[in-house]
């Protein structure tokens, strides 16, 4: 089971999601998408709470308030972080995240320590958290073929746009071979290699002079 939160509307349509479990965990973190934000609480037992943004938005493009929303959830789902203030809520990007086999469920680790961000949540914030509440949905999806419909998309996508760029190359090299044709041709035409009616009437002269001469 997934439950999903709908994020304070001025923030913009963002959806917010964690696991009823560390064995629904385990799906999200291996089915997760690039626009994935995970968070947790720091040194501390929680939820796994996403924040799945716009395709094309990194971490950077979380605002203040979708950041709040995230990290309110993730400490009112913490057993112990739920309970105290001033705890600190760990949130990186999903494809971050690192799985080994010696971990148990539910456990992550960081490839890049570097991209692990931290905010600190003061104290719970119920108005915050009833609101999010109150948009709860629970749902059982099957991530995996989400993930392999998304995946299919962008292969098709990608498959598209190689077609377009080979058609673009294709006529490029046509418009090439007619400007380098083009330019050949009036090289034929240049004023040194024709001859002019001037100097074909010189030529005539010529000749008849030597007729005459001849004669």
């Amino acid at each position: 089971m997934v439950f999903y939160f709908k994020a304070r509307p001025e923030a913009g349509d963002y959806t917010i999601f964690m696991g009823l479990d560390k064995h629904e965990n385990e799906e999200l973190i291996k089915y997760g998408f690039p626009e994935d934000i995970w968070f947790h609480v720091d040194k501390m037992s929680s939820a796994h709470v996403y924040v799945r943004l716009n395709k094309g938005q990194t971490i950077d493009d979380i605002s203040e308030g979708l950041l709040e929303d995230c990290a309110q959830l993730v400490k009112a789902n913490s057993i112990q972080g739920n309970k105290v203030n001033n705890v600190d809520v760990v949130y990186t990007p999903w494809y971050n995240l690192k799985k080994t086999p010696s971990m148990d469920v539910g456990q992550v680790g960081f490839h890049n320590p570097k991209m692990v961000r931290t905010v600190r949540v003061e104290k719970r914030i119920n108005e915050i958290v009833n609101r999010l509440n109150k948009t709860k949905v629970e749902r059982k999806p099957d991530l995996k073929a989400e993930r392999e419909a998304v995946n299919a998309a962008e292969r098709a996508e990608r498959k598209l746009q190689l077609r377009d760029k080979k058609r673009r190359e294709e006529m490029e090299r046509l418009e090439k071979e007619k400007q380098v044709e083009i330019r050949s041709y009036k090289g034929l035409m240049v004023s040194d290699k024709m001859t002019s009616n001037k100097q074909i009437a010189s030529t005539n002269k010529s000749l008849q002079e030597l007729e005459e001469d001849f004669m």
